[in-house]
């Protein structure tokens, strides 16, 4: 396997709620990135005369979400004002390098489709199973190939990886109210607790807690330093094959630590109106 250390792009969750994105374009490419921001939680502009729309792009535009629809092109340096991010995906390239220089001079984050070049970050081809997200990237190289890859790994996935992360997470958050605090020892035991819970259930059963379950969990578990069974705390044992405890024992006991950064928020906080 080629190894490139330097070059590359820092991958980051970007979190996007309540910011305000602009989209120049309303086509086919438009389309799947107005989806994008919507999944995030984005306040979305778009900007795109009403004949260059695609029909999934009317969808959004009808639909229940938070779009401001404007029928023109794009006017000029004041239809950035108040913006947090701008995707670009029209087919005047010279259009798409004013919008570029325009959005480098006010330090705005922004994208331009099929121009590397020109792009302060990259969409990858992603998988997303409920706060499961895995992006694919190919430093815009390849969107194809990304595409593919993402298509084996999906199809590597366990059942369930979604919910299982979501309930570990609810879980994870129940034993932080029960044994506060940040750092120290009572930390340390959280994660070591939290990391066994995940390496000793499987997929599965980590996807059935409830409510009741993860409450039987920490009075029987956490306080008394135990890991009990699925079945001990109302749940069913999976048999399971060599392969899927395989694939438990390397990958279950990245969900305890998934959960617990799920929430982080990455910001770029250099930019200046």
């Amino acid at each position: 396997m080629s190894t490139t250390p330097y070059g590359s792009s820092l991958l980051v969750a970007w979190q996007l709620k309540s910011r305000h994105v602009l989209i120049v374009g309303g086509g086919d490419v438009a389309s799947g990135r107005i989806e994008s921001v919507l999944v995030a939680d984005a306040r979305v502009t778009i900007i795109c005369p009403s004949t260059g729309l695609h029909p999934l792009t009317k969808k959004f535009i009808d639909g229940p979400h938070q779009i401001t629809y404007h029928d023109r092109v794009f006017g000029g340096a004041d239809d950035l004002i108040g913006i947090d991010m701008v995707l670009t995906a029209i087919d005047d390239v010279s259009q798409s390098r004013v919008i570029y220089a325009l959005c480098r001079e006010r330090k705005i984050p922004v994208n331009v489709a099929d121009i590397p070049e020109s792009c302060d970050f990259y969409f990858g081809s992603q998988i997303r199973d409920g706060p499961l997200q895995i992006m694919i990237s190919t430093n815009g190289q390849s969107p194809k190939l990304a595409n593919l890859i993402k298509q084996k790994i999906e199809r590597s996935l366990p059942d369930q990886a979604g919910n299982a992360i979501q309930r570990v997470g609810e879980l994870r958050a129940m034993l932080k109210e029960r044994a506060p605090g940040v750092g120290g020892q009572v930390s340390k035991r959280r994660m070591k607790w939290m990391v066994d819970i995940c390496t000793s259930w499987e997929m599965e059963e980590l996807a059935t807690l409830n409510k009741e379950m993860m409450k039987r969990l920490l009075d029987d578990g956490w306080e008394n330093n135990a890991i009990p069974r699925p079945e001990a705390v109302g749940g069913i044992r999976k048999r399971t094959t060599s392969t899927t405890s395989s694939f438990g024992t390397f990958v279950l006991p990245s969900l305890a630590f998934a959960a617990g950064v799920a929430a982080a928020t990455v910001l770029f906080t250099s930019r200046t109106r």
